[in-house]
């Protein structure tokens, strides 16, 4: 899905040191990217048990009703639904206001940042296609297996591009001093 081959890296200077704006900017971005991931593992888990046989899906709501996420977010809509609308609003904030702040202090990192915005979009398509499966899956009653295909998809991918902007991100922002 995501070829990581192919991605570009940032030309790698000498260590600088980095302020205390710059650590906090760099805790931030590892903070999000932390809870994107804790959250996206207990609804893999959930969805492939299920998808399995060996969890009741009244069971595996309660997994996904315990979330953080959803705690936070009960009285607006669903877990998929909110935790798609996270993602999406996260990689927005980036696209619109993080990467041209990184571009203006550091050009040399305008490849870097045009392939995450590019993953941007591959990660949407696989959030917009788990919602199209759901909506059905509402609808049939089935399908367990054709979500927790997605969403394993969609943790293998969002993982790999996490990894990714923090190696090459990490670093700029911390010396960049942007707060995240």
């Amino acid at each position: 899905m995501l070829d990581e081959a192919t991605r570009p890296r940032a030309p790698r200077g000498p260590e600088e040191p980095v302020s205390a704006a710059g650590a906090q900017g760099q805790r931030t971005l590892l903070a999000i990217h932390g809870h994107l991931r804790a959250e996206l593992d207990r609804v893999v888990t959930a969805v492939e048990a299920v998808a399995a046989g060996e969890l009741p899906a009244g069971e595996a709501r309660a997994v996904v009703h315990d979330s953080t996420m959803l705690r936070n977010y009960r009285l607006t809509g669903s877990f998929c639904a909110q935790y798609c609308r996270f993602v999406e609003g996260h990689h927005s904030i980036e696209d619109a206001y993080l990467f041209p702040s990184l571009e203006v202090g550091d050009p040399s990192l305008a490849p870097v940042l045009r392939r995450l915005s590019e993953e941007h979009e591959v990660i949407h398509a696989v959030l917009v296609r788990i919602d199209e499966l759901l909506v059905a899956m509402v609808g049939s009653g089935s399908g367990a297996a054709a979500v927790g295909e997605q969403v394993r998809a969609l943790r293998t991918a969002l993982s790999s591009h996490l990894d990714y902007e923090e190696e090459e991100l990490l670093g700029p922002i911390g010396r960049l001093q942007l707060l995240v």
